[in-house]
Order: structure tokens, then C-alpha cells, then sequence
């Protein structure tokens, strides 16, 4: 059986996305193709980095990529926005895409703050979308 390619888009693919893309290969129990894109590609936020291996992820190999490594190169099924930006600005005509969701996330490298404070915000997102990706799996079939 084919795996289910699923893309996350956020506008710099350098937290968000990224942090999914992680969760989904490690909770989709093998049955899905992760990816991960930007808008406009900032590169991988070192707090991403951090966090993410705080939660015992190494993102070492990981890249911030843009949407046209995907679109109309990879056959994308589920497309999941998860910042209002890029719900907005994202390709209304993405071939093959039979789902298109949105789940909206605070973008943790906006946060203006003290280093300690930031740190906790990368946490706080993380967590969330930790969660939402294993509520989202455990509502499907």
C-alpha cells in the first residue's frame, strides 16, 4: 500500500512546519510521507532545533525548503496549513490534493521576549502541535 504524502506549510518553514513534519514521522506508524515548506524558506530556527531535540528529535538533517520543491513535483494528498499566512497565500490549485486542512499556530519566532521566555514559547507550540497531530491520527480510520 502506498503511504499518504502529507505536506505542512507554513510561511518560513523554520519552526511550524518543521516540528510537524517530526511528530508525523514518528506517530504516523509508518503510513505516511511527511514534508515540510515554506512560503518564503528563513532557514531552520536554531530554538526549533533545540526544542525539538529537547523531545528527543534530531533535526541535523532537516532543511528549510520552499513550496516548489512539492508543487507539481510531488504528489502531495493531505496539505495542512498551519499558520494563517500561508491558509491565505498557499496555492488555491495544488494537483492531487484531496484534504486540505488548517490548523493555526502562533509563530513562535515572533515572540518578542527575554531568551528564557522565547525558549518557552518554541516549547509551547511544540506541545501544541504535538498534540493536534496525534488528536488528528487518532480521528482517522
Amino acid at each position: 500500500m502506498d503511504k499518504e504524502r502529507v505536506l505542512f506549510l507554513c510561511t518560513g518553514n523554520s519552526a511550524r512546519s518543521q516540528m510537524a513534519e517530526a511528530f508525523l514521522g514518528k506517530y504516523g506508524g509508518g503510513k505516511f510521507e511527511a514534508y515540510s515548506a515554506g512560503l518564503e524558506p528563513r532557514g531552520l530556527n536554531p530554538l526549533t532545533v533545540k526544542v525539538m531535540e529537547e523531545a528527543g528529535y534530531d533535526l541535523s538533517g532537516y532543511r528549510s525548503k520552499g513550496v516548489g520543491e512539492y508543487l507539481g513535483k510531488v504528489l502531495i494528498q493531505t496539505l495542512i496549513t498551519l499558520c494563517d499566512d500561508a491558509e491565505e497565500r498557499c496555492p488555491t490549485v495544488w494537483p492531487g490534493v484531496r484534504t486540505r486542512l488548517h490548523w493555526s499556530f502562533e509563530d513562535p519566532a515572533a515572540f518578542e521576549g527575554p531568551p528564557e521566555k522565547k525558549l518557552a514559547k518554541f516549547r509551547e507550540i511544540r506541545d501544541q502541535i504535538e498534540r493536534q497531530i496525534q488528536a488528528w491520527l487518532a480521528e482517522r480510520p
